[in-house]
């Protein structure tokens, strides 16, 4: 009994690969990560802390995107500290209930980034396309529904894959990886994990047909209404508003097909985990900025703040 439970301790403590990294290379790698978590942290707080107190802010564009910055604090606080510790760690140990809360995150946030997107993208088209129903249309309540639903959604899909990992008995103690993610977890198993396989490829294959398809078919709609209408002031307003949106998507969809298809490639474990910590990192940094910047009334609101603290000095 005594044998049997230190094994089962033994199981529960579970040793992260991580990268190989030069001890030159340490300390420089570890600040570069705390300054890009610092980075993000203090851009999309203040977004959110800016749209939460501004009235004017108030509305669905902007709830919506508090819900992106929300999303990407809950998914780089959850991935980066802890790899932070490991780099500068001899011992990069976790254990498994712990290493379960990182996968069901760094699933989350990728899932809930996609739908949150969507709706995103529905905003736009509704405001461009239909301008004088916006408001009947994308009420408070509406985009509260539809950010609920976004996040339902994902609950229910990450819990699903999580689940499906989690059932499956241990016979490794290995993460083959700088973090936890749900393959990490299902290939601790030594039994079938046909199920899991098929489930992941399910899971990956709907939310990236719903986002590109969707996505596609909103952007074609509001292109097409531009070119029926020959209205240079409708084609400035369709390009400035959805610019910055466009370019997240983007930047989210390649980093997370690159992810997906180093997957594949054993031989390119390193980029693997870089291309997923960039996944991670790259959106968080960038949504503030290009956001803040492109959308004209958080930028003006931005830009009275810092004037306000620079005139008196």
């Amino acid at each position: 009994t005594i044998i049997k439970s230190f094994h089962v301790n033994l199981i529960d403590i579970l040793t992260i690969q991580g990268f190989d990294i030069s001890p030159q290379f340490t300390y420089p790698l570890f600040f570069l990560l705390l300054f890009v978590y610092f980075t993000l942290l203090f851009s999309n707080i203040g977004v959110i802390v800016l749209i939460v107190t501004e009235k004017s802010l108030h509305q669905p564009m902007y709830i919506l995107f508090c819900n992106l910055s929300v999303n990407d604090l809950i998914g780089n606080t959850v991935l980066l500290p802890q790899l932070m510790a490991h780099i500068i760690s001899t011992e990069r140990l976790i254990t498994y209930n712990q290493c379960v809360v990182q996968a069901f995150h760094s699933h989350m946030f990728g899932s809930a980034s996609h739908m949150i997107l969507i709706i995103m993208a529905v905003d736009r088209y509704v405001a461009i396309c239909h301008p004088l129903r916006y408001k009947s249309i994308m009420t408070t309540k509406t985009v509260i529904g539809l950010s609920a639903s976004a996040w339902g959604v994902s609950l229910v899909l990450v819990s699903v894959l999580i689940g499906l990992s989690v059932r499956l008995t241990r016979c490794r103690s290995v993460i083959q990886n700088a973090y936890c993610d749900n393959a990490s977890l299902f290939k601790l198993s030594c039994g079938d994990v046909s199920i899991n396989n098929i489930y992941g490829l399910f899971f990956t294959v709907l939310l990236f047909s719903c986002s590109m398809g969707g996505i596609a078919v909103t952007y074609f709609r509001i292109a097409l209404i531009c070119w029926v209408k020959k209205n240079k002031e409708l084609k400035h307003k369709a390009i400035q508003t959805c610019a910055s949106h466009l370019v997240l998507y983007l930047i989210m969809l390649w980093s997370g097909f690159l992810t997906i298809i180093l997957h594949r490639f054993p031989n390119y474990t390193d980029l693997r985990k870089i291309a997923y910590i960039l996944f991670h990192v790259v959106p968080a940094n960038l949504n503030p900025i290009i956001y803040g910047w492109q959308t004209r009334s958080l930028r003006d609101k931005i830009i009275q703040i810092v004037q306000r603290k620079v005139a008196p000095t």
